[in-house]
């Protein structure tokens, strides 16, 4: 094919090369090892499948990633079916996968052990969050099939135990495709109208793909948020499904769902008759013991003449003391009296603040004084300095003729004619004004 001489660019000789591999690879079965897995915002899975001797990139489109039941990890053993091609931009040939399942293990059981261990670690199966089941529910919320076995088993079961309760049934499709959704729905539906006291979700048996829809996180969430108990009742006593763990409680099936929620009619009479036996044994204990309380009392009770005699006898005695000790009381506080109303003519308040006024003023008088000496010290003081600025200032100079001669270049003054060239420009300072001059000839002391 290419005997002579042809030259070809990098991008055609990548897309013969995916022509060849596509061609000769279309449908192919490999298994590994998972590393360097990489889930984007697109939603596609990108990872490397090896082994002891060699790897190749891997990828599974989103579009084949939604209905994975399991979750891909790194370390994780697979067997993947698809077709390899190559990467046009990398230059990389890469496996492209349509199914991947677990090497092993069956794909079901692995998504159902990862759902598990997940929804363990957040606490949806503590015990603590279960909630108890109403003693006798006057309505009974039932979410299942209205075609299967199911329903037929539960609504007898109900009329055979206590015929009297209401049922409300909201019928679902409890396997396949949108069965999760409908299912977790119809929990929320129930929640939110509040008209039953408890609820039964279940289905009867079937295969595990048969009662997946059970195993789905999106119901396992619903009934745990639920504010109203649930009765999981799935398949058949060997049946175990994520939602029989999240469950307020759990029925191997159906039937005993129903046996579960409410008590046959015969089991209340018996335990209403025996509540009753209870009450009559405890109240005839408790008139009894009353009864001789009563009799004991009776017989200790005295004459109530006698018992008010001696009182009247205490009250007697009890006013006498009262009154000499309000007397001596009254005596004592009356010297008190006498002593501080003395006391207080000797300290009478009037006197004090004579006393305070009289040296309030003397020291009024002084402040006066001594502020009028030092205002006339410092106006003298101030007289003085000011003489003194008048006979200093170089303004008292010029007015007696004298003048400043400063240079006109650097604004130095002029204290020598050895500071100045014929041709400087120089300022001379008046008492009043100023002019600007230019030396002609300069004169130098000898």
């Amino acid at each position: 094919m290419f005997t002579e001489k042809r030259i070809i660019t990098v991008s055609q000789l990548t897309s013969l090369i995916r022509e060849v591999i596509e061609e000769n690879f279309e449908h192919v079965w490999v298994e590994g090892e998972v590393s360097n897995l990489a889930v984007p915002a697109s939603g596609h899975l990108y990872f490397t499948l090896k082994d002891a001797g060699a790897q190749i990139r891997c990828v599974l489109f989103r579009a084949s990633s939604r209905v994975l039941k399991f979750k891909v990890q790194n370390g994780m053993a697979l067997v993947l079916r698809g077709k390899v091609s190559v990467y046009d931009q990398r230059g990389d040939y890469q496996f492209i996968a349509e199914y991947l399942e677990p090497k092993g293990v069956g794909a079901l059981q692995l998504a159902f052990v990862q759902l598990k261990e997940k929804l363990a670690r957040e606490g949806l199966f503590d015990e603590s969050s279960k909630k108890p089941l109403p003693g006798l529910p006057r309505r009974i919320g039932i979410v299942t099939s209205t075609s299967g076995a199911a329903i037929h088993d539960i609504l007898t079961v109900l009329r055979r135990r206590h015929a009297g309760v209401e049922v409300l049934i909201r019928p679902v499709t409890v396997q396949g495709e949108g069965a999760a959704a409908e299912i977790s729905s119809a929990i929320r539906d129930f929640n939110r109208y509040r008209e039953v006291d408890v609820l039964i979700v279940g289905r009867g048996g079937g295969s595990m793909e048969d009662l997946w829809a059970f195993n789905e996180e999106l119901v396992a969430r619903a009934i745990y948020a639920s504010r109203i108990p649930v009765i999981s009742a799935v398949g058949h006593e060997v049946d175990y499904t994520i939602a029989d763990f999240v469950a307020d409680l759990r029925a191997p099936t159906p039937s005993a769902a129903a046996e579960l929620v409410v008590k046959s009619r015969q089991e209340l009479d018996a335990q209403l008759g025996n509540l009753s036996h209870r009450l009559s044994m405890a109240m005839e204990r408790i008139l009894e013991g009353r009864r001789d309380r009563t009799e004991g009392m009776l017989s200790s009770l005295k004459d109530p003449a006698l018992w008010v005699g001696h009182l009247m006898q205490r009250v007697d005695e009890l006013s006498d003391r009262a009154d000499r000790v309000l007397r001596g009381k009254f005596s004592l506080s009356k010297e008190r009296f006498v002593g501080l109303s003395h006391r207080l003519y000797v300290r009478n308040p009037a006197l004090e603040v004579e006393r305070f006024r009289e040296r309030l003023l003397i020291a009024s008088d002084r402040m006066a004084n001594a502020m009028s000496h030092m205002i006339e010290s410092a106006r003298e003081k101030n007289a003085v300095n000011a003489a003194q600025l008048s006979v200093l200032s170089p303004l008292a100079t010029l007015e007696r003729g004298y003048s400043i001669t400063r240079s006109r270049a650097g604004g130095e003054i002029v204290r020598s004619s050895n500071q100045l060239d014929p041709g400087d420009s120089v300022a001379v300072t008046f008492r009043h004004g100023s002019a600007y001059c230019v030396v002609e000839s300069l004169k130098n002391d000898s």
